[in-house]
């Protein structure tokens, strides 16, 4: 994030935002942030007339009074709002926003400013609430959660943006009354007059804990869930990323980079689309990825190939999670099949698809959700077509995969299980995860994980591989999964599986940890946080 300078000067006392023009007190009177103070207003002069603005801090404020401010927000910060109250009523952003985008015609310069503002106020919230605590002078919880949202977006343009303090401040009191009412309006006004008061640094020395272990600190300090942030220490420990020596180093550098922006990563899908044909398009070859690439900036769907279906927005871990699975030899006679146990919504699928009919094989993408199912066949229409034309056999259906190995024993020679999970790995591109999730989440997970795996092993002909990945880190997800599953079993022993993650110079993905699993890591691959093993199913394919 980068830091706001200070700004503004009524709402100066300790106790909160301020009542009038004194800055004593709390940020108004209402009990949920309705109707609080109409002050810290602009100055007058003794004939009425309006006073220069002062200048603190090095910056000018606004010397508007809430009421003398447009009534109508613009409409990036509407449609930012929007999007959080959605989020909050169960929605996800990264769904959630595009849709926003359209709807409201928000492109190019716009469209990123909106991106970063809903993603920045819902994965910093944990440090934005406790600055708005204290700026209100009251507990988060006493406040309107929809007022709450518009102080996370101001919070957010004041301390995590390059947004200039008047325009932060103005624009967000705007928004508040066009969303909250004009009550609310003046409460929000005194709220960002006092947060605008301290940078960044400022507000961090105020709020994030003194005392107490590194785990606490990081939490406040960089908006994770306390749990999330040990679960995450113990990870980086149990994949060999970090040693007791440098997981303090790594764990920071971890959490640090879940705040960062994504950046745009894009698929070619073999024999649909070449990453040649992106670089036209404006995007630059993965250095990372012998199928991707990355779009500097635009949107991707102005991108022929993306738009058109044959190439698609895509982390390059999971990229090269699905080559993986496709490189690991087998001893097959005849064509392969390959099944995708948990299809939705059809990324992996989609690439897997390409990769299969390359190879000669047919691909069969399974989804338990009859609504994701229709996702995955969407996203497999180019190859559904491309499959008819060379006589191959691509199938979308809707079922449990925890079926599929009773009821299909020893009929596919590749199986991928990405398997859900918390998506702790992914908190960059889910910034509604890190606050959804709980520990309690774990036990159900992992039932499920490890009945899909087992099933997935059981739908393996001899001498066929499983991969089984997620986009999370946690030991309880990955290794114990992995470790309990294949503890039970005779049939399936687990294979090396850095060999065949390879680069887009063919050379192998430098991975920290003794293997034969891996995982990949945001702050060290620029990937999500992806987790992959192979195991191979015993005895030759009949």
């Amino acid at each position: 994030m980068s830091p706001a300078r200070d700004d503004g000067q009524h709402g100066a006392g300790r106790g909160g935002a301020g009542r009038g023009d004194s800055g004593r007190g709390g940020a108004g009177r209402g009990d949920s942030g309705r109707g609080g103070n109409q002050g810290a207003g602009g100055r007058r002069n003794a004939q009425g007339r309006q006073r220069p603005e002062r200048v603190h801090g090095g910056q000018q404020r606004s010397a508007q009074r809430p009421s003398e401010r447009g009534r109508t927000s613009d409409p990036q910060r509407l449609a930012a709002y929007t999007v959080m109250r959605a989020v909050a009523a169960g929605a996800y952003a990264n769904l959630e926003l595009p849709r926003e985008l359209r709807d409201k015609q928000i492109r190019g310069r716009d469209a990123a400013f909106t991106t970063e503002l809903v993603y920045g106020a819902i994965r910093m919230h944990g440090l934005y609430d406790p600055v708005i605590a204290v700026a209100a002078g009251r507990p988060v919880a006493k406040i309107d959660a929809n007022v709450l949202d518009t102080l996370r977006l101001g919070a957010h343009q004041l301390l995590g943006m390059r947004v200039p303090t008047h325009a932060a401040v103005d624009e967000t009191v705007a928004l508040a009354r066009k969303v909250n009412g004009a009550g609310a309006s003046g409460f929000v006004n005194a709220v960002m007059r006092r947060i605008s008061e301290r940078d960044l640094d400022a507000w961090l020395a105020e709020v994030v804990p003194a005392e107490g272990d590194l785990v606490t600190r990081l939490s406040v300090e960089q908006s994770h869930p306390d749990w999330v942030v040990r679960a995450l220490r113990a990870a980086l420990l149990g994949h060999g990323a970090a040693t007791a020596e440098t997981v303090d180093e790594q764990l920071t550098a971890l959490v640090t980079a879940d705040n960062a922006a994504a950046k745009v990563s894009l698929v070619a899908r073999p024999g649909q689309a070449s990453v040649d044909e992106l670089v036209e398009s404006g995007a630059e070859a993965s250095p990372l990825s012998p199928v991707g690439a990355v779009l500097p900036g635009g949107d991707p769907g102005a991108v022929p190939a993306v738009r058109e279906g044959r190439a698609a927005v895509q982390d390059e871990g999971s990229q090269l999670l699905a080559l993986a699975l496709a490189a690991v030899p087998v001893e097959a006679e005849g064509p392969e099949r390959w099944l995708d146990l948990c299809a939705g919504p059809g990324g992996k699928a989609g690439l897997l698809a390409a990769l299969a009919l390359r190879a000669g094989a047919d691909l069969t993408a399974n989804e338990v959700s009859e609504h994701r199912t229709e996702l995955v066949r969407q996203t497999l229409r180019p190859a559904l077509l491309q499959a008819g034309h060379l006589g191959r056999t691509i199938e979308v259906r809707t079922g449990d995969g925890r079926d599929i190995g009773a009821d299909e024993p020893g009929r596919y020679t590749r199986v991928l299980v990405d398997a859900p999970c918390t998506g702790l790995g992914a908190l960059r591109r889910r910034p509604e995860a890190r606050w959804r999730r709980t520990p309690a989440d774990l036990a159900d997970l992992g039932a499920l994980q490890r009945d899909l795996l087992s099933s997935a092993i059981d739908a393996t002909a001899p001498g066929g591989v499983v991969a089984y990945a997620t986009c999370s880190p946690h030991l309880a997800e990955t290794q114990f999964v992995v470790r309990d599953v294949t503890k039970r079993r005779d049939d399936v022993e687990l294979i090396d599986a850095r060999p065949f993650l390879l680069d887009a110079q063919g050379q192998p993905v430098p991975v920290p940890g003794p293997g034969p699993t891996v995982q990949l890591w945001p702050h060290v691959h620029g990937t999500d946080g992806m987790f992959l093993a192979l195991l191979r199913k015993s005895g030759p394919l009949g």
